[in-house]
């Protein structure tokens, strides 16, 4: 979600090779080609700059948002595949690791350098790219899950520069782990996890329980819009209420969003604008791979 240029980037995973960019009306102004495997998406802070995880293509990419062009690419060594992006004081940070037997790893990126750093993970294994959240103050946390399994789990990171010091993890997201969110000043974890009927929530401190949003069975997204007022969730299983948005902390949803017969909301497909009224909803029909995205105002019903 870029918010200063009011455009929406969308990526395929690593069996695609462009970035698609709408505005927020949702009509597409560009593609941008030759982003191999364009998987994760960070923007800079001010946001001048995308960064770009090309998982097919062992580098991160870096596109200007004005001109919409590709202004650097920095190699992170071949078959490391990077696939997750997350910005996290002064660095980008990502999770890398091609597909295999506990390959995962996380990597320091630094945009005024260009100088990516691998294999600060310390002690955790993950068995792919691990999924990154991060809170915006300088000490973090960063939070790294590992996706897919039948026990997934979380591990915490405290920053300190250029480092990461681990703290508290576990299994507590249950199996099948897809999305990850987390409050900007670091205190609630939000986790979805296809074992679940819910959207969970966390201390990241010490991974206490902090309550739980109910969606559906198979929840595969959940986004925190940017007041930190409300959360958006959605799932595999395709109905009436597709996706669901709470006010945090309450137990009734303030909205409930309807997408199309045969509409299901993609994994990590839910984005606020700044505003943190207007939701954007990335979905698939059927067994179709071509997204589709759909933009609702007002998502929180006020």
């Amino acid at each position: 979600m870029d918010d200063v240029h009011k455009q929406v980037f969308i990526t395929g995973g690593p069996s695609s090779n462009s970035i698609l960019v709408t505005n927020f009306s949702g009509q597409v102004t560009k593609t941008i080609d030759n982003q191999l495997g364009a998987t994760g998406l960070e923007l800079s802070a001010d946001s001048t700059q995308l960064y770009v995880a090309l998982a097919s293509g062992d580098a991160i990419a870096v596109i200007d948002t004005t001109t919409l062009a590709e202004t650097a690419r920095h190699a992170t060594g071949a078959r490391t595949c990077p696939t997750h992006l997350a910005r996290a004081g002064a660095y980008v940070w990502f999770g890398y690791g091609c597909e295999g037997t506990f390959t995962g790893k996380i990597g320091r990126y630094d945009p005024a350098t260009g100088q990516p750093v691998g294999n600060l993970q310390g002690n955790a294994r993950f068995q792919r790219a691990p999924l990154l959240t991060a809170a915006t103050t300088a000490t973090g946390p960063l939070v790294a899950g590992q996706l897919g399994l039948s026990s997934s789990t979380v591990q915490v990171y405290s920053l300190a520069g250029e480092s990461l010091t681990a703290g508290a993890t576990g299994d507590v997201v249950g199996a099948s782990l897809t999305d990850l969110d987390i409050t900007p000043d670091g205190t609630t974890l939000l986790s979805a996890a296809g074992s679940r009927d819910r959207v969970d929530a966390f201390a990241p401190a010490d991974l206490a329980g902090r309550g739980a949003y109910s969606v559906r069975p198979r929840p595969n997204s959940v986004a925190l819009n940017a007041g930190n007022t409300h959360i958006a969730a959605g799932a595999i299983t395709g109905d009436s209420k597709d996706v669901l948005v709470y006010k945090l902390g309450a137990s009734v949803p303030v909205r409930t969003i309807a997408l199309g017969t045969g509409d299901v909301v993609a994994p990590r497909g839910l984005a606020w604008s700044a505003e943190g009224n207007r939701l954007f909803v990335v979905s698939h029909h059927d067994n179709d791979p071509e997204p589709e995205l759909s933009v609702f105002t007002n998502a929180t019903g006020t």
